[in-house]
């Protein structure tokens, strides 16, 4: 990992742990001596382009499948050497519900708690407590198959923790899910961390790991390219801001977009953003050659982890993170 793009923070005492973990497939290399730590009670997010290599990753971290080369443990137990024992102490979730829809929730439950070894009496009662702490109780003895996508996403979550892992990996899980059932699958994540569990998130929504992460990694290309919390890795950006102006008409936003040259247009909003490492001359070059065109407004803001993202995974680019980030936004008018 290049040491311009990580904070230099790792866990301390790891639940999970792996280290220059590499694979290929034929002739390709998917992942190039990848290291990762977790601890107890940190959410961590994997974030990466398709093909990145995190998948991959996952897997292996899973005992699917085995690396090239690197070593692996999980509550201290070697994931390589003993797999089988390696397996207790983790649980994976994706994005598609493993249940059995002929089942009911509550069946469900306490069929995954009896797999973990739990007594029968054991299992009913961790299957009612699960049901209560994701809002399921109403609908535990009914057949999974009547379940909504948000009801089942948490019922798979509840499933992945009938055994209380010490680590769970969530592979893209609200994927296909509404904004009301994603938020409320943000607040169970939230609250198995605060339990102590240790959770691996995938995500292909940069707000997910905004909002979950206490950690973020950034794999590209086999290799992690950054590391460090939502704040730091935005401050990576540097000097580059985003200036979003702002008019009054179509017509104006037209006459504007052929006069500048904007990284994003929004008709809907009337309004153009563009990336600049000089703000204030960028602005009055841009006033000035928009002298006929009235400007509603103008704001300078603070970079997304879109921004961090699309920035650090296209190489062309990489020169430009090099100074912190300045204030969140401001405004001109």
């Amino acid at each position: 990992m290049s040491a311009l793009a990580s904070t230099g923070r790792h866990s301390q005492d790891p639940v999970l742990w792996a280290h220059g973990i590499h694979k290929r497939f034929g002739a390709h290399s998917v992942l190039s001596g990848v290291d990762l730590d977790l601890s107890s009670g940190e959410v961590v997010a994997l974030l990466g382009p398709n093909g990145a290599g995190k998948t991959t990753l996952i897997n292996i971290l899973s005992t699917l499948i085995k690396p090239d080369q690197g070593t692996a443990s999980i509550a201290g137990i070697d994931l390589l050497a003993n797999p089988t024992s390696a397996r207790r102490h983790f649980s994976l979730t994706g994005q598609y519900a493993a249940l059995d829809d002929f089942q009911s929730g509550q069946e469900n439950l306490i069929m995954m708690a009896r797999l973990s070894g739990l007594t029968k009496g054991q299992a009913r009662e961790r299957a009612t407590g699960l049901l209560e702490a994701f809002d399921l109780t109403g609908t535990g003895t009914k057949r999974v198959s009547t379940y909504s996508g948000g009801m089942r996403r948490r019922l798979d979550l509840a499933a992945g923790i009938a055994a209380r892992p010490a680590a769970l990996f969530l592979d893209e899980p609200t994927t296909g899910l509404d904004p009301q059932s994603r938020h409320r699958l943000w607040q169970e994540i939230r609250q198995l961390a605060q339990d102590g569990t240790a959770i691996l998130l995938t995500t292909q929504y940069l707000e997910e790991a905004d909002q979950l992460a206490d950690r973020i990694l950034i794999l590209n290309g086999g290799a992690l390219i950054a590391e460090g919390t939502a704040r730091e890795l935005k401050g990576l950006l540097g000097n580059i801001h985003q200036v979003r102006f702002s008019f009054g008409s179509q017509e104006d936003l037209d006459r504007a977009a052929a006069l500048t040259q904007p990284t994003a247009v929004d008709p809907d909003s009337w309004s153009l953003t563009v990336s600049t490492t000089d703000t204030a001359a960028t602005i009055r070059r841009i006033l000035g050659d928009l002298a006929d065109v009235t400007v509603a407004n103008i704001a300078i803001l603070q970079p997304t982890l879109d921004d961090v993202f699309l920035t650090l995974t296209q190489p062309a680019h990489a020169e430009r993170v090099n100074q912190p980030a300045r204030p969140a936004k401001e405004q001109v008018q």
